[in-house]
């Protein structure tokens, strides 16, 4: 048996040993986040709670006979994987809390709301004439809100409002389910010609991340047009009044790991499209106020969906319209080359997860290693070429003085040389290069992905911080270093550039690795660990290799 072959042989035993052991002893499931507090608790208001578009003069208003005196009330619905409070006023709501997820910004769950703010409010206009929905006082029912436990099925929260003058009807009905972050919902509004909805998406997401800068810099708004595909804006970037063009299939605002969504129709069938999405910008960093355009019937009824909840890929696929992308990966030149692969990983991630009980974090040593083990093959390709070269490099540098006045005559020796000894100049790199899509997705994923969130392991709190003792930055450079001193020490004889590299380099990572989040350098640990053995065995072959002459022995001789 070869010494390449007992080594993958080695490294599969290995990670046989995790999943069994993992299977037998499984992890224990962490503590649910605090229960939720009320929409009043959670630090000091971060916005002005009136609306964030400047109405026209509402002649309008008339129609519904808007009534600003009555009190505001509050309603709550509660699911076991959120709370949502609910107003009187517009059927807005005022605070969205997922109880399946801790926020490390404040106390208990997880809110997407701003204190002060409100989402899914509704803007009625009517040919220049608009109204602000939240000036009307809706009746509620039920009126002590909807409790749903596990298993139970849909309920709908019902906001109907009557004109007490004239027969004029405004009601807007909300359907909730136990097992799904979608909200349903369908309104009716007087049927008025040149009538249009817009839907309030508030002035982005709360944060809920212990670095609040990087959940601020990832608040955007994004759609999918029907014929341009998905765009996506930051809400920093938003200095004027700005429209992205409908028709859109979706469109969204979120944070690093959660996001609002609305999406037209009900998913049953042909639902039409929304008109865009209208953004303004507001006295507060990062953020700018938003609303939707909603398609309405002749009858001015209207009906969208609202997805509210995590950036989960496998739950927003399954909505279709490419939602997953909503939260796009990687930089957009290199989205159409790491897309395949994305997918691939989020289910070996999900299955090592599911179906062997690894813990996370075993599912970041676990895919460290088996990618080494697969790029082995790739490596000795590589490593192979690089010594046929290395080899016929001063037959190279001979052709290269002989011919030094005559380029083409050079270059068609050199070809020829390569032919003879079977050498493909590009071989060395191409190896390497074919594995650079799966490294980058990678990247990309356990930087961003939910499911680490929050996870703790050994020393790490949350596997998507960063280490808060930088022992595995620290480690990382160590490791860079090693494997460079081993492929050093193969060499007869090393440029001083190479050698100065080989201690600069390893410092230069440690401090890129320094902030990135634990979980994606617990990976590169990992493969780090797993490349060393492989460093060894082609360090140990190409000095094998090394003849006493500087060319090969197959092969004409110059």
């Amino acid at each position: 048996m070869s010494t390449g072959l007992r080594f993958a042989l080695a490294m599969l035993l290995m990670l046989v040993v995790i999943l069994v052991t993992n299977m037998l002893f499984p992890p224990i499931a962490p503590e649910p986040p605090p229960a939720p507090a009320g929409p009043a608790e959670g630090g000091q208001v971060e916005v002005d709670p009136e609306p964030a578009f400047p109405e026209a003069e509402p002649e309008a208003g008339g129609l519904l006979g808007v009534d600003d005196e009555r009190r505001e009330t509050l309603v709550t619905v509660e699911t076991p994987l959120y709370t949502i409070t609910f107003s009187n006023r517009g059927a807005a709501a005022r605070s969205i809390r997922l109880t399946g997820h801790r926020s490390f910004a404040r106390d208990g769950a997880v809110e997407l709301v701003p204190d002060g703010a409100r989402v899914l409010a509704g803007t009625w206009q009517v040919g220049t004439d608009q109204v602000d929905l939240t000036r009307i006082s809706y009746e509620v029912s039920p009126a002590d809100g909807i409790r749903l436990g596990e298993g139970a099925g849909p309920r709908t929260l019902t906001f109907r409002y009557e004109n007490p003058t004239q027969p004029v009807v405004s009601e807007i009905r909300y359907t909730f389910s136990a097992d799904s972050y979608l909200v349903t919902v369908e309104g009716e509004l007087p049927a008025r010609e040149r009538a249009a909805l817009f839907v309030d998406l508030g002035v982005g997401l709360a944060v809920n991340e212990l670095k609040e800068g990087d959940d601020r810099r990832s608040m955007a708004f994004s759609g999918n047009h029907v014929d341009e595909g998905i765009s996506a804006r930051p809400l920093s970037r938003v200095r004027e009044s700005e429209i992205m063009e409908g028709p859109l299939r979706w469109a969204a605002v979120k944070s690093k790991y959660f996001v609002e969504v609305i999406l037209p129709g009900d998913g049953t069938g042909q639902s039409g499209f929304l008109s865009g999405v209208w953004a303004e910008p507001v006295a507060l960093r990062d953020r700018a106020a938003l609303r939707v355009g909603m398609p309405m019937g002749g009858d001015g009824t209207y009906t969208y969906r609202a997805y509210l909840g995590p950036i989960d890929p496998e739950i927003l696929a399954g909505f279709g319209d490419d939602l997953q992308e909503v939260n796009p990966v990687g930089f957009a030149f290199l989205r159409p080359i790491i897309r395949p692969f994305v997918g691939l990983i989020h289910w070996t991630v999900n299955t090592l997860h599911d179906q062997f009980q690894l813990g996370y974090a075993w599912v970041l040593i676990v895919i460290g290693i088996l990618v080494r083990v697969l790029l082995w093959p790739l490596n000795q390709r590589a490593m192979r070429s690089q010594m046929k070269m290395q080899a016929i490099q001063p037959l190279a540098m001979d052709l290269r003085k002989k011919f030094a006045d005559d380029p083409q005559k050079m270059q068609q020796e050199t070809m020829k040389l390569y032919r003879e000894h079977k050498v493909n100049p590009l071989g060395g790199c191409l190896p390497l290069l074919i594995p650079w899509p799966v490294l980058i997705a990678l990247f990309f994923v356990f930087q961003n992905t939910i499911q680490l969130r929050g996870v703790p392991f050994m020393w790490l709190p949350d596997l998507s911080a960063p280490d808060p003792l930088y022992i595995l930055p620290i480690f990382l450079g160590a490791s860079m270093f090693l494997l460079q001193f081993i492929s050093m020490r193969a060499m007869t004889a090393a440029n001083p550039q190479m050698k100065m590299m080989m201690y600069i380099l390893p410092i230069v990572m440690v401090f890129i690795f320094w902030r990135l989040a634990s979980g994606l350098n617990l990976y590169y640990a990992a493969f780090n660990v797993a490349t060393i053995p492989q460093q060894i065995l082609i360090a140990r072959e190409r000095k094998k290799a090394q003849p006493g002459s500087s060319a090969p022995a197959s092969g004409p001789r110059r």
